[in-house]
């Protein structure tokens, strides 16, 4: 497993790269869709903002402040949990959720959103790193498809998170190409 600090600085260079990736899109762009089905670059952007503050970081605020109702006492990785972790990055294969109100992101207001919301992530992932070491690995918080994970755990996760959605970023790059503009 790779360190902490090593995860943050690959964390920091792509998101940057995405921050740069947003300066070739317009707004509408950002919002268009190849289909119902699939989300369009700005809602991509969306989620990975999104799940970052609100899943993924706010599961590392649990375990450094545990609560009856954050823990499931004694929660192990799954299968699934424990090869991402060993591999330290997720599959090189499309993961399609069902559109859903509860799942699938807004569309993006504005790019300086996205831009305000990856800086924000940026942030909290520099300000969470040192504090990462002091937090005991046995408390977790459970992950809907990996098990129990630790705050170590959960900040590498943003890092890989985040490097898996470049091939998302790359496959609706060549999708925008291929729409037709009226």
């Amino acid at each position: 497993m790779i360190t902490t600090k090593i995860a943050l600085q690959r964390f920091e260079e792509t998101a940057t790269h995405y921050i740069h990736e947003l300066n070739q899109f317009s707004l509408e762009q950002l919002r268009q869709k190849q289909s119902d089905n699939e989300w369009s670059i700005g809602q991509m952007f969306q989620h990975l903002i999104n799940s970052a503050l609100y899943m993924q970081l706010r599961n590392i605020d649990q375990c450094l402040v545990p609560s009856q109702d954050s823990m499931v006492p004694g929660t192990e990785k799954t299968e699934v949990g424990a090869a991402i972790f060993s591999q330290g990055s997720f599959p090189p294969i499309r993961i399609h959720v069902p559109p859903s109100p509860q799942y699938t992101p807004e569309q993006p207001e504005s790019k300086e959103q996205l831009i305000r919301g990856l800086h924000t992530v940026i942030q909290r992932m520099k300000d969470i790193e040192p504090t990462l070491e002091k937090i005991s690995k046995q408390i977790t918080v459970p992950h809907p498809r990996f098990g129990g994970l630790c705050a170590e755990e959960w900040f590498l996760l943003v890092e890989m998170h985040y490097r898996h959605h470049l091939l998302q970023l790359d496959r609706l790059k060549q999708d925008l190409a291929i729409l037709p503009t009226f």
